[in-house]
């Protein structure tokens, strides 16, 4: 029994079977360092795919920060503490006008259920409106309008999942493709109110990622949001993959894709790697949650988290990581552009920023086994990528933001190299 086989075992006695791992054969990773990872066989990997260490794995300003305030005092919010004010400024200076009120948890999980909880108190309402190949976290909430991953709780009545339109994959003109993506919106926002539940808020990431990274036609998320809050619902961004520079352009994906949101959510690169999370809103909405309801979390706005979050931040401004994300994903999506043409079973190249994908297709259909080949591949030529979309046809290229122009050749030649061993199968 191989050193892996026998933690696979122990695993499966502790924590259970079911929880999935990468790859045909997992790594058993003992350390880390910006975009590297060191397998316990001494083998180094580079990481195209983890966003949670959005500013590099152990990043030393990070670590320094998580254990001077630990040293400190480590305490929760029904005390004063002036780091947790200082982060919280420094967090909210991020993001538009009138989003300027924030609510702290420990999990994508936990702010998406708060900021669903909100929106069903202020609209009176329960309708949820998603996509319907989604996933937004794990608790009994969420589960129920989970449509992107297999799980027992069905959809939930109040809950009405739509297709978000991919001019990527649908030959129709753009203005019929969105013609016909509004109408279903419309039938469904419609089918809630008659059925009674009404509509308390849309829950869509802007950069539509779990989707496969949808390529939606002008109009479309302007129309969206439109109708939800016609119907009277909130909009909830959901940012836990798409915020805090990944587009390169914008700090956060629904300014990119221009949708105007009520609730914004956050999650796993706001700390780092360090369990931290925040539904971000405005006064009105705040006044309106808050004065109703005595809301605490006893982890959650914590000094240690503060100092950790400050320091993302700080990073990213001293390293000019957003910057960078937009030159290399200029960059890079360049080379996937070149790439998709050079292979006829990539029908098209995805993404923005520093979030990219091909996506594959042999006659007409969706190859996932192929992508599977590809991933396979890239990961015996030492980069991690994974897949997406509802069929797991596309590559899903989701670097920490740290990733830099050193790594960009590694990344292209690994991938290359498996696209084209992939091509001499066919």
């Amino acid at each position: 029994m191989t050193t892996n086989d026998a933690l696979i075992a122990r695993r499966a006695r502790t924590i259970g079977p079911y929880s999935p791992l990468f790859y045909d054969e997992p790594l058993h990773f003992v350390s880390g360092q910006g975009v590297w990872l060191t397998e316990a066989s001494g083998a180094r990997f580079l990481d195209g795919y983890n966003n949670v260490p959005h500013v590099g794995h152990a990043n030393p300003r990070v670590v320094q920060a998580l254990t001077e305030q630990a040293a400190c005092l480590n305490i929760h919010t029904r005390y004063l503490n002036e780091r947790v004010l200082d982060y919280s400024e420094q967090l909210l200076a991020t993001f538009a006008p009138g989003l300027d009120r924030v609510l702290y948890g420990n999990s994508g999980s936990e702010a998406n259920e708060l900021a669903i909880r909100i929106a069903r108190q202020l609209t009176g309402a329960t309708g949820m409106l998603v996509s319907d190949y989604s996933y937004h976290g794990t608790t009994i909430t969420l589960a129920q309008l989970t449509t992107g991953l297999r799980t027992r709780e069905p959809l939930a009545p109040h809950v009405r999942a739509i297709r978000v339109p991919d001019l990527d994959s649908d030959p129709r003109p753009a203005e019929l493709v969105l013609a016909a993506a509004l109408q279903d919106v419309d039938d469904a926002i419609a089918e809630l109110q008659e059925a009674g539940f009404g509509l308390a808020a849309s829950l869509f990431d802007p950069l539509f990622s779990t989707e496969g990274m949808a390529r939606v036609p002008e109009g479309y998320v302007a129309g969206l949001v439109d109708r939800v809050r016609h119907a009277g619902g909130l909009v909830i961004a959901d940012e836990v993959q798409s915020g805090f520079g990944r587009t390169g352009s914008h700090m956060w994906g629904h300014a990119w894709a221009g949708m105007d949101p009520d609730l914004v959510t956050l999650g796993k690169p706001m700390g780092n790697g360090h369990p931290m999370s925040a539904v971000v809103t405005s006064e009105r909405v705040l006044d309106e949650f808050g004065s109703r309801n005595e809301f605490f979390n006893t982890f959650a706005g914590n000094p240690v988290s503060a100092a950790v979050g400050q320091a993302v931040l700080d990073e990213m401004a001293a390293e000019q990581l957003m910057a960078r994300a937009e030159r290399l994903g200029t960059e890079a999506r360049s080379a996937f552009d070149s790439l998709a043409t050079r292979h006829d079973f990539v029908s098209a190249a995805k993404g923005v920023g520093m979030f990219l994908g091909l996506e594959f297709a042999l006659d007409g259909h969706p190859a996932p086994e192929l992508a599977k080949q590809v991933v396979e591949g890239v990961k015996r030529r030492g980069v991690l990528i994974s897949r997406i979309g509802r069929h797991e046809s596309v590559l899903k290229v989701r670097p920490p933001l740290a990733f830099g122009h050193a790594e960009l050749p590694a990344l292209l030649g690994a991938l290359g190299e498996a696209l084209d061993e992939a091509s001499s199968t066919l």
